[in-house]
């Protein structure tokens, strides 16, 4: 799942202060499991911004809602006649449902309200931790599932790098290292003989190189 994290309160206020109308609108997939995006943080931050437009005497009409996901155009019908009657809109989605609401209602400003983190997993409700960096070229086939281009500090595709005590990394004693975590978890399969085994150069071109990258199926 892609992990947001709101901004802070004053930063969202400088970006929506100068309209006389805006809407909160709210994304009720990834970031709403987080608890930072959904229709209830929507309704939350919109109580917190008319509040603050009182102290202020600022004249604005908030509004608020959302939609299961703003990355999807057919999950905006129900929110079409909201939008397309905004001035401007605070998208509470992440970094892609802002460009994607963005890109739909060309003449209208829209804000994001979160900064988008990083792609994780749920530990336990409300914790959440980074296991993905989408870099296009998965290597977790040779690594028994445990992702060092995201869990090891150092990328180290061959490892362990050697600065690691008690399978904690040097950087931090509450890290693990990611290549104490491959090696216990290829042990548990019986294939700790892979660990001999050595990954190719990663082919980083998969990653970022030759602008945005994009993925179309075949047959539609």
């Amino acid at each position: 799942m892609i992990v947001g994290e709101q901004k802070p309160f004053d930063e969202v206020w400088e970006m929506v202060k100068n309209h006389k109308q805006l809407t909160v609108f709210g994304c009720n997939t990834c970031v709403a499991v987080c608890h930072q995006g959904g229709n209830k943080e929507a309704e939350i931050l919109a109580s917190l911004l008319r509040m603050r437009a009182t102290q202020e005497g600022v004249d604005m009409d908030i509004v608020n809602g959302g939609i299961e996901r703003q990355c999807e155009h057919p999950f905006f019908e129900s929110a079409q006649e909201m939008l397309e009657g905004s001035e401007a809109v605070l998208s509470l989605a992440c970094g892609i449902g802002v460009q994607f609401v963005a890109e739909k209602y060309m003449s209208t400003p829209v804000y994001p309200a979160l900064n988008t983190t990083f792609l994780g997993d749920v530990q336990e409700d409300g914790f959440f931790t980074e296991k993905c960096q989408a870099c296009g070229d998965c290597v977790l086939g040779l690594t028994g599932g445990i992702c060092p281009v995201s869990r090891c500090c150092k990328r180290v595709l061959n490892g362990p790098c050697g600065g690691s005590t008690n399978g904690k990394c040097e950087i931090s004693k509450d890290i693990d290292c990611a290549w104490q975590l491959v090696v216990n978890r290829l042990e548990a399969l019986g294939k700790l003989d892979d660990y001999e085994k050595i990954a190719p150069v990663k082919d980083w071109s998969k990653d970022r190189a030759g602008g945005p990258r994009s993925f179309k199926l075949e047959g539609f």
